[in-house]
């Protein structure tokens, strides 16, 4: 199994990185979205990290309760870690909490962490095991940009700069990405590197069949613009079962 580290030393230099998704255009649709959903009930985050939606939805007086995906209690979150490493005491494919949840989610990629498809479906079984019947799971992924690579390429710099660079490495045959990131820290190049495997909307869909979830609603964003063959993001509601009104929030929100 393969280890992916966030520290608080990587978590606060991806924050860094990534200022723009802490801004209030981008934080407001999401919790807004996650928000409606949730209604008066509890809801629960995978993959934590600094608390970027949790804080805010948790001040909507939702009930909130989050937990690190790593099953460590607080510690992780406090630090900023989205943190998935072989031995921990559970991710979110397998921690268990004592109780269910109207809404799970987990955003900004945080579910193509989980480097296989057979971890990925146990994130599903897991998140429908912690709903309460008519309860929602959401997860929000890229859409890989497949059709931009030449015959044969598997590597394509995403960012460069005098002080940063992004380079993203391709296998086509795995799924996976790894992002390369090099960086000037005071006068030091450093570097860290983090794959993923991404997810196609039909396979995300699959994966619900199997878990006893159902997809009741896909958008490009948070804003929920359409999705097309030419999102680069997929944002997917996924609801476990229950008697009638399965689909009247979710599908409110198309």
């Amino acid at each position: 199994m393969s280890e992916i580290h966030f520290g608080a030393r990587i978590a606060a230099i991806d924050a860094a990185a990534h200022d723009g998704m802490h801004a209030p255009d981008v934080i407001d649709p999401t919790v807004d979205f996650l928000a409606e959903l949730a209604g008066n009930g509890a809801a629960l985050e995978f993959g934590i990290g600094t608390g970027r939606i949790a804080i805010p939805l948790r001040a909507r007086d939702l009930g909130l309760r989050s937990r690190p995906v790593t099953g460590h209690g607080g510690g992780v979150a406090r630090q900023a870690g989205r943190r998935r490493r072989s031995g921990d005491d559970g991710d979110m494919a397998t921690v268990r909490v004592e109780r269910e949840f109207t809404l799970i989610y987990a955003v900004w990629n945080t579910f193509i962490n989980l480097l296989s498809q057979d971890e990925q479906v146990q994130c599903f079984r897991n998140a429908a095991a912690h709903l309460i019947p008519g309860g929602y799971f959401v997860v929000e992924t890229l859409v890989p940009r497949l059709q931009g690579l030449s015959l044969g390429e598997t590597v394509r710099a995403s960012a460069f700069g005098p002080n940063n660079a992004d380079v993203d490495e391709y296998d086509v045959v795995a799924q996976r990405i790894t992002s390369h990131h090099y960086w000037n820290d005071g006068g030091r190049w450093e570097t860290w590197s983090s794959p993923c495997r991404y997810v196609w909307p039909s396979e995300l869909d699959l994966m619900g069949r199997i878990a006893g979830v159902a997809l009741v609603a896909r958008s490009g964003g948070w804003l929920r613009e359409p999705f097309t063959g030419e999102s680069t993001s997929q944002v997917s509601v996924f609801g476990r079962p229950a008697a009638d009104g399965l689909r009247s929030r979710a599908e409110a929100q198309r």
